[in-house]
């Protein structure tokens, strides 16, 4: 399956090891000497409506995605679920 990068921004990034929801892919990172995807990065959220800047950015390498479906991209990331992290119900 292709996948436009376009398309992957629009993904929903779900740990898989803890069903937690990481957030959206906000960029992709790219080896420009062999133009392959090294990374995807989803930038934090704005902490108090912007005001004290973001949430550090969470880097998610391309050995560690399982699945990318339609809508969700599936990741084994050991990272544990925050307060402001919505945890997927099954």
């Amino acid at each position: 399956m292709n996948c436009c990068i376009t398309e992957l921004r629009c993904k929903e990034v779900i740990d898989k090891s803890n069903g937690c929801r990481l957030g959206l892919i906000s960029d992709v990172e790219v080896d420009s000497c062999c133009g392959r995807v090294v990374a995807l990065i989803i930038f934090g959220k704005p902490k108090y409506w912007g005001i004290c800047g973001k949430r550090e950015r969470i880097r998610i390498c391309w050995e560690d995605i399982e699945v990318i479906g339609g809508d969700t991209v599936l990741v084994t990331k050991s990272q544990r679920c925050n307060d402001s992290r919505r945890r997927i119900n099954k």
